[in-house]
């Protein structure tokens, strides 16, 4: 089979997508039945294609076709270990999301419009991570943004809505011009566009990095930082929750990932560079506490999934800033399907009130108990990192985020021997916080096989990288004693007084309003912006 019959049938998924966009514009009204029947036809294609784009890739390694390029831009698909496996994750999703939409939207008098959003913005989606240049990721970039904005504003009646989807907006514009300059940058400095050329000449570059790469490679991570909405620019997140669930779904389970994505894509690049990691480790680290923190104390399901993906968008740009893409693309997968589910079940009643009749044992605030969790959770870690044969100084970030990780094992183990519930419980937990620790071995292993060729390897981190890394640590480990030893001071002023700040995001999120209404005419200012006026 030749390489572009191959990609020809896999160019088939976004088209599909594409023609339920464009049929969705005569067939706009109620209950569509046609249009609902090709979806089901394109949903289901969709997962064949991917495990047939997979089959390929496993037997002949990259695959890509430029026949409709000049110069490195203009169409060309790129199969490599990386784009196949997001493309099936966005499949999956995808297949789910639109299948769940079909009841959810049923009895809406715009249920074809609503359909047709959806499959652009899929497609859009899909046709990014199957870019073979940079000119045709700039476009997609831009397309999953304006379709974003679409199904944002679907219900446009509704004042929240709208002005979440104008912060995104001006986001996303940012985003895009930070994008289109390291576009730009990078054809300048390679004289092409093509992905393959460009990680080709950097895996053989030595010595100094020219200037356009490292300011090329800053735009990418700004850009890929905007994109997923990390702090301070996260605030329209947690603000959309008025669109529709599928849309939500989709957003946090999909579309936010094309800011890690992005990075690891460009991992060739962004990883040389000397000043890009750091930007990526200040902003995602930053985020990452944040959005945990402010996620614990929120009262409403949806707000707090919403400062869950701002956490984990922030995790998984973390571990790209330390060079761990494979841990960074395994946190992204699991992610994502955790929060499709997380979505499309937040509006169960039954588990809701399942949850509500679940109660945890009391602590008994046992200092020297709490003090032997941890001990013991780091045993695990330590005789886990042994058995896989991690060594401390070429994997020295891979054994920094190891320990974060298992820090929170230390929390599950606490929280059952420092109670007073059965005491059968406890050889339970520490099993399963050895079967976690395992886990993330064994799958950061088996990823890092699966992309070794499309990812740097892990390289001994620069000094600045190895200060953040012990920063990071020591402040991760101060947020989860803070946990573990919450008995102690759950009833202090001082946690009560954080807690709120925490639970308005840091006040972010006024000066974010401040700034959009600034942009606008005194008409069109938002409501809340008026009545100060």
């Amino acid at each position: 089979m030749t390489k572009e019959l191959i990609i020809g049938i896999v160019f088939l998924s976004p088209l599909f997508f594409t023609v339920i966009a464009i049929l969705s514009w005569f067939m706009k009204g109620l209950r569509p039945r046609k249009l609902i029947g090709v979806s089901r036809i394109s949903i289901y294609s969709s997962i064949l294609i991917a495990l047939f784009s997979a089959l390929m890739v496993y037997q002949s390694g990259l695959i890509e076709s430029n026949s409709l390029a000049f110069n490195g831009l203009g169409i060309s698909i790129r199969l490599d270990a990386l784009s196949v496996l997001i493309f099936t994750m966005i499949n999956l999703i995808s297949f789910v999301v639109m299948r769940f939409s079909f009841n959810y939207m049923d009895g809406d008098k715009r249920q074809g419009v609503f359909i047709g959003r959806l499959a652009a913005t899929i497609a859009s989606v899909q046709l990014l991570v199957l870019s073979g240049n940079v000119g045709l990721l700039w476009i997609s970039w831009v397309l999953t943004s304006i379709s974003l904005h679409r199904l944002l504003v679907f219900y446009s009646e509704r004042r929240r809505s709208k002005l979440a989807a104008r912060k995104k907006f001006i986001a996303a514009r940012l985003s895009d011009l930070f994008l289109l300059g390291a576009v730009l940058l990078t054809f300048n400095r390679f004289g092409t566009g093509n992905l393959e050329v460009v990680f080709t000449e950097m895996k053989n570059f030595s010595g100094i990095l020219p200037l356009e790469i490292e300011l090329a490679s800053i735009c990418i991570v700004l850009a890929a930082i905007l994109k997923s909405a990390l702090f301070p620019t996260h605030a329209w997140l947690v603000e959309v929750m008025e669109t529709p669930t599928p849309v939500s779904a989709l957003l946090h389970a999909g579309l936010l990932n094309a800011g890690p994505f992005l990075v690891a894509r460009m991992s060739f690049m962004v990883g040389e560079t000397t000043y890009a990691p750091i930007v990526l480790i200040i902003f995602g680290g930053f985020t990452a506490l944040f959005g945990s923190i402010a996620y614990m104390t929120q009262s409403s399901v949806k707000t707090a999934l919403g400062y869950s993906s701002i956490s984990h968008m922030g995790f998984s740009l973390l571990l790209c800033g330390f060079g761990i893409y494979a841990a960074a693309m395994l946190h992204l997968v699991a992610h994502s399907f955790y929060k499709a589910h997380a979505f499309l079940s937040s509006g169960s009643f039954i588990d809701v009130k399942k949850a509500s009749k679940i109660e945890l044992p009391e602590r008994k605030a046992n200092l020297l108990v709490l003090v032997i969790s941890i001990g013991l959770a780091f045993t695990i870690f330590g005789f886990m990192a042994y058995a896989w044969g991690i060594n401390p100084i070429e994997e020295l970030s891979l054994l920094v985020i190891s320990c974060i990780i298992v820090m929170g094992l230390s929390l599950l183990i606490a929280t059952a021997l420092d109670s007073y519930g059965s005491k059968r419980l406890i050889p339970k937990v520490v099993l399963m916080a050895a079967l976690v620790a395992l886990a993330f071995f064994s799958l950061e292993t088996l990823m890092g096989t699966i992309l070794k060729s499309q990812i740097p390897v892990i390289m001994q981190p620069s000094t600045a990288v190895v200060i953040l890394l012990f920063f990071w640590l020591i402040v991760f480990a101060g947020i989860v004693l803070i946990q573990i030893f919450s008995p102690f001071i759950k009833d202090s002023s001082f946690w009560r007084k954080w807690s709120i700040h925490f639970r308005n995001g840091l006040y972010a999120n006024v000066v974010y309003d401040r700034v959009v209404g600034a942009l606008y005419v005194k008409d069109s200012k938002p409501d809340f912006i008026k009545k100060y006026e």
